[in-house]
């Protein structure tokens, strides 16, 4: 695939460390595409659990290759059943490789209007886009992670325990660190940002203190 000269922005990050709404500040301000890669799998988890059999490899590549972004701001890819579900899914090698695809077209191909693309996942750092201009690994304290989560749920009127929470990002974690294909790491080349003492606004401002460094050299 042809790669364009574009701003290229990788983030990966535990469950609810942050990255998604900082990688979303990103795309507004230097007027990137944002592709939630996790919300693929989400999508693929949801399809799972409302199937009463073992959904198929070519089902699953038809759905992702006429998948519309929009479909992935579903609230319904927020509960966490499908969470789980998702975190089984992407241990899949063939599912990541379908999704792989999916997340390349729109990294290093964005809509025109966009002047390159940001991602934020899992794997995005070591496997989708090793190549990118940014590399972040954003973390913090799972105690503090699930707390922001929960509250999540509870703005969204979901009936969990913070407990139950905490239970299922603990689950998360080890699926996603120890998983065979696509495992969650922190790169060499990868700048780390812990948020557990951070305010949305200042890990920002951290963020594009490092992107305007490098840009406007």
């Amino acid at each position: 695939m042809k790669k364009k000269k574009i701003i290229t922005v990788a983030i990966d990050s535990p469950a609810a460390a942050g990255a998604g709404t900082q990688a979303k500040l990103i795309a507004k301000h230097y007027k990137l595409f944002y592709l939630d890669t996790g919300k693929i799998y989400r999508y693929i988890g949801q399809l799972r659990l409302a199937s009463k059999k073992k959904i198929s490899y070519n089902l699953i590549k038809n759905k992702i290759k006429n998948l519309k972004v929009k479909v992935l701001s579903n609230k319904k890819l927020l509960t966490n059943d499908v969470a789980l579900s998702a975190a089984i899914v992407a241990r899949d090698k063939k599912i990541r490789q379908i999704v792989h695809k999916f997340q390349q077209m729109y990294a290093y191909n964005p809509p025109k209007k966009f002047y390159g693309s940001v991602l934020d996942g899992r794997d995005i750092t070591s496997i989708q886009l090793k190549d990118a201009m940014f590399k972040f690994y954003i973390t913090a304290n799972i105690k503090v992670r699930a707390l922001r989560r929960y509250e999540e749920y509870k703005r969204l009127k979901k009936q969990i325990s913070y407990l139950e929470v905490l239970k299922s990002i603990k689950i998360r974690d080890k699926s996603d660190r120890t998983r065979k294909y696509g495992p969650l790491k922190k790169t060499r080349d990868s700048i780390l940002i812990n948020t557990t003492k951070l305010s949305k606004k200042a890990c920002f401002k951290k963020i594009k203190a490092i992107m305007d460094r490098k840009l406007n050299n």
